[in-house]
């Protein structure tokens, strides 16, 4: 069966606390959203329409970057209204659809299957799992009944349709829903349960993300291993009153000359996340023929491959910069640089290492010819 997916992304989330909504928050190094868009994708889903707030374009495009097979659509004030303007912006020609809280990051093929298996003989399907605690009905403090939990499920997402199904549900829809079961279940449709999976929980509060983080680490494990780069880079020196290193401006009597600011620090440093991710060197991302890069800071060098890094699901968990040169004296600047460095690469002080060395005397630095840097970083990505 031909399916396509709304992934419901537009909500605020502020029960998770952070600074933004936990579908943007990382998770294990990578965006919860994405964790769930990927999930998605990897079951077979012929299209996914992702709703969101207008507000966090920026972040969904950034989460979702390398993937396709996706479009976003700006969703509405209430969970209902964004799920209509996802059925509205699906562009496949399917029979079924699911829709999916990208809160739920664990989506895996089996529930999938069981889902869209489900849909054979119904309207559609749901994940669900047996309450398992007893449940008690209180008010002012006290227990005012036991309630039986016979015959009582708690629903997860993602949950299945036939498409022409949810959209008369929706079409006929006059109040807001918490799951589109009810309204499909409002309309007549036969709704079947399909074993659900405790790794489906929904991130709600913050206690919610270490679980979640040990989840993925232990599942991810085996699919993850770490990975070293090495970048080299050198510049002569040339007439001027000021270098940039390691993105920290020294005064001194010469400058180094290259297309760009010339930081070799930051350009060797580049070289080697680029060369970890396995995607080529500096001069394919930035070519020194393009003038847009004349004069530019090597910072956005730097950002860019941070950002590819983290669209990958790449952690960088340190970085080691030796800069080779007879002058300008580097350890008075040493700090500052390792500060500059963390900042740009959103790394702790102690991830960062920066060192210097001189070549007594010998060789194009030895000769005050140039300035060289190597650098190597290791990152933690998955296979």
């Amino acid at each position: 069966m031909r399916f396509s997916a709304i992934l419901v992304a537009a909500g605020a989330g502020r029960r998770a606390g952070g600074d933004m909504p936990k579908q943007w928050q990382a998770l294990a190094g990578r965006p919860v959203a994405r964790w769930a868009l990927e999930g998605l994708l990897a079951a077979g889903c012929s299209e996914v329409v992702v709703v969101i707030s207008p507000a966090h374009r920026p972040d969904a495009e950034a989460a979702f970057a390398g993937l396709a097979g996706w479009h976003l659509v700006e969703g509405g004030a209430e969970r209902t209204d964004s799920v209509a303007r996802g059925l509205a912006a699906l562009t496949v020609e399917v029979e079924a659809v699911l829709v999916h809280d990208a809160a739920r990051p664990f989506v895996s093929r089996s529930v999938v299957e069981s889902l869209t298996a489900a849909l054979v003989a119904a309207d559609g399907a749901i994940p669900a799992l047996p309450l398992s605690d007893t449940l008690k009905r209180g008010h002012g403090g006290r227990i005012v009944e036991t309630v039986p939990r016979d015959s009582l499920f708690r629903a997860q997402t993602p949950q299945a349709f036939r498409l022409d199904v949810l959209q008369r549900a929706y079409a006929a829809a006059t109040d807001t829903a918490t799951d589109d079961a009810a309204l499909v279940e409002a309309v007549g449709g036969d709704v079947r349960l399909v074993p659900g999976d405790p790794m489906l929980f929904k991130l709600t509060y913050p206690e919610d993300f270490p679980m979640a983080e040990a989840l993925a680490a232990s599942g991810a494990a085996a699919r993850r291993q770490t990975r070293t780069g090495q970048g080299f880079d050198a510049h002569r020196w040339g007439p001027g009153e000021a270098v940039w290193l390691c993105g920290v401006r020294i005064d001194h009597a010469q400058t180094l000359v290259g297309h760009s600011d010339a930081d070799a620090g930051l350009h060797a440093l580049t070289d080697a996340i680029l060369g970890a991710l396995a995607l080529g060197d500096i001069g394919d991302h930035f070519p020194p023929t393009d003038p847009r890069w004349k004069g530019a800071s090597s910072d956005r060098f730097l950002i860019h491959a941070r950002d590819l890094a983290i669209t990958r699901g790449a952690r960088i968990n340190h970085v080691d910069v030796t800069l080779i040169c007879e002058q300008p004296k580097i350890k008075p600047h040493r700090e500052a640089m390792r500060q500059r460095v963390a900042e740009l690469l959103d790394l702790a002080l102690d991830q960062v290492s920066i060192k210097a060395t001189t070549t007594e005397g010998m060789g194009f630095t030895g000769r005050g010819e140039g300035l060289a840097a190597q650098a190597i970083a290791t990152l933690d990505c998955p296979v």
